[in-house]
């Protein structure tokens, strides 16, 4: 069973840098050909993508953190990576990695991280 490990997460101060980890820990599992994200959840609301990357490493960002977060990956890690430099307070949430694969006759695999708080607070 493949696992995503997120890291990183806890009580930043608006402005102060963070930088989410989410590792996939199984030996076998090819993480270079999975597409990765990143999903948030804040209290009373749905959970959204805040940004993806690619397998070839084309990225897309929510309109609410476009210019301010990086999303990247490193296959030789099995690590996909978040960061700011500038959180603000509606930044809060539960930030959730996700895998996401479709093979060639189009079945599709998902695989989630267990979620990891993000609080912006001064």
């Amino acid at each position: 069973q493949v696992q995503l490990v997120e890291s990183g997460g806890g009580l930043v101060q608006p402005g102060e840098s963070l930088r989410l980890s989410c590792e996939a820990t199984r030996s076998i599992f090819s993480f270079r050909v999975y597409n990765m994200a990143w999903y948030r959840q804040a209290p009373g609301k749905q959970r959204e993508l805040v940004a993806s990357i690619s397998t070839g490493g084309d990225t897309n960002y929510a309109d609410s953190v476009k210019g301010r977060f990086t999303i990247s990956r490193d296959n030789s890690k099995n690590t996909v990576y978040l960061q700011t430099t500038s959180p603000k307070a509606e930044d809060t949430a539960v930030y959730y990695c996700n895998a996401r694969r479709t093979d060639i006759v189009g079945t599709t695999t998902i695989y989630w991280g267990q979620g990891t708080q993000v609080t912006v607070s001064s």
